[in-house]
């Protein structure tokens, strides 16, 4: 192909700083500036990079300063040239960043050849401190941080209270106090506002208005942290809302995880942080002068309860708008009749800026149906489970009157709420009218996890009138998938939703029941497919550091996090050993060194205290309540060969992260224990005879025979996964697991911990066949099933629902779990063929190999830190042709299906080997290239007949980096014996 032109050439595009767009109010010291590239033309890719960072005139002072154009300004940091030609950014070295700075920053990137280099540019704005850092202090040192107060509504005097009236007596408020809503009036600057920052936090949840506006859009702000060690603000630009005279600023605060129920303890159901919600706030007005003036949360705020009779996460929200006010949040509203606030401290110690994006109200969902089960009762059924609000309009609602919004993720056979699986959530939402005209009712600081609401007290329910409204964190997607059956299709939809519905703030199990917690577990088999479906790097910086701060004082991780009283402090193997693999996987997906130097202390105390607490090196003590294969439906895998295997992995990755970061002495020591931790495992749990076997390897004869202890699906996906078996003994491994799996239906018998392997590890040893029988199954247990039941999320249980036993039992029958949606991985990588190989970082290396199965097209669209990574195959016929986009700075090796090697054509030609495309080799049914940076678009003959090849990729050696038959989820064990 042609050189790069002016239309086409190199460039970079998607600036990010700490993995966020333009992020407003950061307190890291030494940000990552980090860009993609694209480029219309093969091998177009980087030599060398330039970063500069420039305060504007007024970046601090007044306003914003303008756009990046050549920068201009004051120019604090210049990288000079940098030959990397695989980076995708660069940390922040220069001088010490002030807090309440606007930075602008400017990337250079060089092309080889005479091509001109090209820039982007963007911004980013630091919060009102910031945190510590090796860089020399500012000149002179910020003395200006937090000035305002904690404050709350005083309880005192109690309100008066008089007696229900009938028709109330029902109202239950759960114990649960009024919100409170507070305001401060304030007069305007003398000067024209030009730049106004609003910087906010709560223990407790807040939303706050600015003469009547709202701030922002982050929902149940300012999200969920162990209040003990963190509490985060958000930062809002609120210029544009300041005006002369009068101005209020005016907030409402809920109890949310700080003082509302949260899990399933009933000995402490609530109230695990605190007794009351509270509010901080400063309010920064810089003039057209440059004066600065604060407005503080402090005691001379006026306060009262209002139209929010309750709100908790778990048992919904009342508004009553008998106690509204109406105009409280506006210049000229008398408050004089309301209360002082209550100054509780002044404590900012444990105040930091929120590391990613808040909860976000991210889709509206119209009914589907709206069914009129009685009078004044109807359901409506929305047609997808979610974790959400139900915003509703009611018209002529008379004083007292009451609609009543209860929720439910699926019905019963008389078509009405089954609710028997939210345990003690009430997930009920109350409004109590005043005779006004319209309303508009949508809860604010709850949410639910559903599919259908019950709305009781309109005669008549219009469609038009009610809406579903979804609540996550905003991870911003990044990746899409698609194929030519619409059941794996429906699949990968329930994947994402399951996604959507548990990224609240933190990982949670799910959004319905009184648990919603962060387990551990969950996360980690998850994210291997929450990473490919979106962009989740600043989501897991910030649950990362929730799992640190939930460590024991011993060094362990814990099961969920933030820590929770009523959950086993003591990490289960599989579930604690989360804080080492999460940290190994981002590493690998974002390329970004820094999640491994924050998590490798704590991933050394907890190998350490595995290894402290069991000198044999069997992990049998401190398995806390060991969880092991959890739900699985068949034969228990022993619990000591889950742990086992666990500790094994949990070094390795270790010693890996340790080698990644230069402490070669402490990678040194860890990978000889993950050796002497294999090795105990094969003595103990593997038995082994060679030249005997069951002959199911289709090539008759004797084979050898091994046998992990227990003998189940989980067993050998977790020795193979985890390569804790000699390579000779992998072979036998493989063929009992496809034994097993075979026999099973085919089926899978795993549960958590084994579900996210399967079609991985099956594919990756040849039996390619056998996941594609699984993900095609309808029985349970099947990944399908469901699917052809109504589900629009993943199951906690494979069988939660069955035409013959109906519901399981609703102590645990969750209909939105997404940990057995992990398979949603093989998807990207497996089925549409869009993977990294073992030794990439960041996709710069990738491995693209298709299985095709029975279907006729897949195609998957990846948005990497380096670019754009995209995969299209398609079936016609006896042709196969497979489109590849390679972002600039990587390689790939591609691997075309196809039963005849010499019929591959690239772009219509015969495949010659130049500077960006060679062949690597051929094996049965593939043809291997490695290409260059670029679009690829290869044709070949593909007519397969038969059952494929069993056993490992024959020709992985010869043309794979990653060496034969190695999974992704270890990476090479040759270390481990140094």
């Amino acid at each position: 192909m042609s050189g790069p032109s002016a239309a086409g050439h190199l460039r970079p595009y998607g600036l990010r700083c700490d993995h966020r767009v333009t992020p407003l109010g950061i307190d890291e010291p030494e940000p990552l500036l980090s860009w993609r590239l694209a480029s219309d033309h093969r091998g177009d890719d980087p030599v060398a990079h330039r970063v500069r960072v420039a305060r504007l005139p007024g970046d601090r002072a007044a306003g914003d300063g303008g756009g990046v154009g050549g920068l201009g300004g004051e120019t604090l940091w210049d990288s000079g040239p940098l030959t990397d030609p695989h980076a995708t950014g660069v940390r922040y070295t220069g001088p010490a960043l002030e807090p309440r700075t606007r930075y602008h920053w400017q990337v250079t990137v060089h092309p080889a050849g005479a091509a001109a280099p090209t820039e982007a540019g963007s911004w980013f704005e630091t919060g009102l401190t910031m945190a510590p850092s090796d860089a020399p202090p500012a000149d002179p040192p910020d003395a200006d941080g937090w000035r305002a107060a904690w404050i709350t509504h005083d309880p005192d005097p109690i309100e008066v209270m008089d007696a229900p009236t009938e028709g109330e007596a029902a109202l239950d408020h759960h114990g649960l106090a009024p919100c409170p809503v507070l305001r401060r009036a304030f007069p305007g600057t003398s000067a024209p506002v030009t730049r106004a920052r609003l910087y906010v936090s709560a223990r407790g949840l807040y939303e706050v208005r600015l003469n009547g506006t709202r701030v922002g859009d982050a929902e149940l702000a300012p999200g969920w942290t162990d209040y003990h060690h963190r509490v985060q603000y958000q930062t809002y630009d609120v210029t544009e809302l300041v005006q002369s005279g009068e101005n209020v600023l005016a907030a409402t605060v809920a109890d949310g995880w700080w003082s509302g129920f949260v899990g399933f303890e009933p000995r402490r159901a609530g109230a695990h942080y605190g007794s009351a919600p509270q509010l901080l706030a400063e309010l920064h007005l810089v003039d057209a002068e440059g004066r600065t003036t604060r407005i503080l949360t402090d005691h001379t705020w006026r306060t009262r309860t209002g139209t929010i009779r309750h709100a908790d996460l778990l048992m919904g929200e009342c508004h009553d708008l008998r106690h509204s006010a109406d105009g409280w949040d506006l210049p000229g509203y008398d408050d004089r009749h309301w209360s002082p606030a209550r100054v509780t401290d002044a404590d900012h110690r444990l105040l930091v800026a929120a590391p990613d994006e808040p909860v976000r109200a991210t889709a509206e969902l119209p009914p589907r149906t709206v069914t009129r089960l009685r009078e004044g009762v109807h359901v409506v059924d929305f047609g997808q489970n979610l974790a959400g609000r139900v915003r509703l309009r009611v018209d002529g609602l008379a004083p007292g009157a009451r609609v009543t919004l209860r929720h439910a993720e699926v019905l019963d056979g008389n078509g009405e709420l089954y609710t028997a699986n939210l345990r003690t959530a009430a997930a009920t939402d109350l409004l109590i009218g005043d005779g006004r005209a319209h309303t508009v009712f949508e809860p604010r600081f709850t949410y639910h996890g559903f599919r259908y609401a019950e709305i009781s007290g309109p005669a008549e329910l219009a469609a038009q009138d009610i809406v579903a409204v979804a609540l996550h964190s905003d991870t911003p997607w990044a990746g899409s998938f698609d194929c030519s059956d619409p059941d794996i299709r429906r699949l990968h939809t329930c994947v994402t939703w399951g996604q959507r519905s548990n990224f609240v703030s933190v990982p949670t199990d799910c959004p319905q029941r009184d648990e919603r917690l962060g387990w551990l577990a969950d996360a980690q088999v998850f994210l291997p497919t929450a990473a490919l479906n979106a962009d989740v790097a600043a989501f897991f910086t910030k649950w990362l550091r929730d799992v640190d701060d939930a460590r024991t004082p011993d060094g362990g991780f814990t099961n969920v996090a933030p820590r929770l009283v009523g959950v086993a402090d003591e990490g289960a193997p599989g579930w604690a050993d989360a804080g080492v693999i999460i940290p190994w996987h981002l590493y690998r997906t974002y390329d970004d060194p820094r999640f491994l130097a924050r998590a490798l202390p704590g991933m050394c105390a907890w190998v350490e205290l595995i290894r402290r607490h069991n000198p044999d090196l069997v992990w049998r003590r401190r398995v806390g309540p060991h969880f092991s294969d959890w739900l699985a439906p068949g034969t228990p895998t022993p619990r000591e060969v889950v742990a086992t295997a666990y500790f094994a992995h949990s070094a390795h990755l270790t010693a890996r992260a340790a080698d990644v970061l230069g402490h070669h002495d402490l990678a040194r020591d860890h990978h000889r224990l993950a050796a002497a931790v294999r090795a105990v495992f094969n003595d103990h749990f593997v038995t082994w005879t060679p030249g005997t076997g069951e002959g199911i390897d289709g090539a008759g004869g004797a084979t050898d025979t091994l046998r992990i202890a227990g003998d189940t699906q989980t067993g050998y996906l977790l020795a193979l996964a985890f390569g804790l078996l000699p390579e000779e003994h992998t072979g036998a491994a493989a063929r009992r697991l496809a034994h097993l799996v075979e026999a099973a239906g085919p089926g899978l018998v795993t549960g958590f911990l084994g579900v996210a392997l399967a079609a991985p590890v099956l594919d990756a040893y040849g039996r390619a066949d056998l996941a594609h029988a699984l993900l095609r199954r309808t029985e349970v247990p099947s990944w399908l099933f469901p699917l052809h039941h109504g589900a629009t999320t993943i199951w906690e249980r494979w069988d939660g629902w069955t035409p013959d036993a109906g519901f399981r039992a609703p102590a645990m029958n969750s209909f939105n779990h997404y940990a057995l949606g992990s398979i949603g991985e093989w998807l990207y990588r497996g089925v549409a063929g869009l993977d990294q190989s073992a030794d990439s970082t960041g996709y710069r290396r990738l491995t693209v190999r298709p299985a095709p199965g029975d279907l006729t097209h897949a195609s998957a669209r990846y948005e990497s830190v380096r670019g754009t990574v995209a995969v299209r195959w398609e079936r016609s016929g006896d042709t196969l042709a497979l489109r590849v986009r390679v972002p600039p700075g990587a390689t790939a090796e591609v691997h075309v299906p196809t039963t005849d090697p010499g019929s591959v054509r690239e772009s219509g030609q015969v495949p010659v080997d130049g500077a960006h495309l060679t062949l690597a080799g051929t094996g049965p049914g593939r043809a291997v290239y490695r290409v260059a940076s670029g679009v690829y678009r290869f044709t070949a003959a593909y007519a397969p007949a038969g059952p494929p090849a069993r056993g490992p990729r024959p020709y992985a050696a010869r043309v794979s980096t990653a060496g034969p038959a190695t999974p992704s989820y270890a990476g090479p064990h040759e270390e481990d014996t140094k």
